[in-house]
């Protein structure tokens, strides 16, 4: 065992309470998506009543704040520690955010502790509306991750403890049809069937299915197909949402979709315009040199964990836009010994029990370790410095 690992493990119970309360606080007061004022407020008082400097409203963003918790110079590594804190509309912290938020304050809080006794640079990076909007993505295009040598945050899953997770790389859109109604029984041939393309690119989406990949997922709904039957439908409107393994096929699919759109509208002689429901998520850039680093700090605390299966990634989070800025790692961690679905009762129950502070612990331990870890072994982050380089020249 190194000193620092021995250090950061000896330090780690110092505030260890400040931690299990946070998260009792959060799960007992939840806030929605970018409406996160209260947790926000409780956070950085605790890291200001340290000493700790906090720049609030970081990329413009109202609930977003980033903590210098250890400070180097520019020639130093530089780490970032990411922290989650917003709920679900009804249920909660449902999706776990008040116990991995609070596993993030106490990693940085023991590293603070400790600060004298390494090189380096620490933040703790508050990103909010994580369920929603997706602030990371914002924060991303602004380069707030841009100067790290690696970011490292911890998400909450039901019984399986994982070192790495995919993502899908994600874009949705609307799509507009503009005709003329007419009378459908008196004058149809006055009227420009919005309708008709709008279904006509349905019928071509399905039969591109058969040259997409394997991973790509292409799904849609008609929003607006007209309001009466005995009408020639002047407006139409449908929504596409398409996701890949890889935000560089996604843009193939995406080009594909929108061949569909044009062909369907020139057949049926009617005007079309496009726009983003929201922001585009890219897929999870996977670092096996910093994951095999996670899976043998897990070893070493003994924290059973296990390899996410091939093609078990169904969701997409804005963690992959900052995986293409920086290295970032995204391990998930059991919070039980049995299978349940995320944004669930059961996930806000145990937010609320004593259950969950052993997790908020451990994974502490996996992000604090692992800093120290890369700290230590400058061949470890040159090789993950150098796989974050090479995945983004091969793209």
């Amino acid at each position: 065992m190194t000193k620092l690992r021995e250090l950061f493990l000896e330090k780690l119970s110092k505030n260890e309470k400040i931690a299990y309360d946070l998260n009792h606080y959060l799960a007992e007061n939840p806030e929605l998506s970018g409406q996160e004022y209260n947790s926000v407020k409780k956070i950085t008082e605790l890291l200001r009543k340290k000493g700790i400097e906090v720049e609030d409203k970081v990329a413009g963003l109202d609930t977003s704040f980033r903590a210098r918790i250890t400070n180097s110079d520019e020639a130093k590594p530089k780490f970032g520690i990411i922290m989650e804190y917003d709920a679900l509309p009804e249920i909660g912290h449902a999706c776990g955010h008040s116990a991995s938020g609070s596993l993030s304050l106490l990693a940085a809080l023991t590293l603070w502790e400790m600060k004298d006794s390494f090189d380096a640079t620490v933040d703790l990076i508050g990103t909010p509306d994580e369920e929603v909007m997706g602030a990371k993505i914002p924060m991303a295009k602004a380069g707030v991750f841009d100067d790290y040598d690696s970011v490292f945050m911890i998400h909450m899953n039901s019984n399986e403890t994982l070192p790495a997770v995919h993502f899908l790389a994600l874009s949705e859109i609307k799509v507009s049809f503009k005709g003329m109604n007419s009378h459908a029984a008196a004058a149809p041939w006055d009227g420009k069937n919005a309708l008709n393309a709008a279904i006509l690119t349905t019928n071509a989406i399905d039969m591109m299915r058969q040259q997409l990949k394997p991973d790509t997922r292409v799904s849609y709904i008609i929003t607006n197909g007209g309001q009466a039957s005995n009408v020639i439908p002047g407006e139409a409107e449908m929504i596409i949402n398409m996701r890949n393994s890889s935000k560089f096929d996604l843009e193939n699919t995406v080009q594909k979709v929108m061949n569909c759109i044009k062909g369907a509208s020139i057949a049926t002689d009617i005007e079309y315009t496009t726009a983003l429901t929201g922001p585009e998520f890219e897929d999870m850039n996977i670092n096996d040199a910093g994951t095999e680093a996670i899976k043998e700090i897990m070893d070493s605390i003994a924290l059973p964990y296990v390899e996410e299966k091939q093609g078990q990634a169904t969701g997409s989070s804005d963690i992959g836009n900052v995986s293409y800025n920086c290295p970032a790692f995204h391990p998930m961690m059991a919070i039980s010994d049995h299978y349940f679905p995320l944004h669930t009762k059961e996930v806000t129950d145990i937010m609320k029990s004593d259950s969950i502070n052993e997790v908020i612990s451990r994974g502490a331990k996996v992000i604090g370790l692992f800093i120290l870890k890369a700290i230590e072994d400058p061949i470890l982050l040159n090789e993950i410095k150098q796989e974050f380089q090479k995945t983004n020249l091969d793209n």
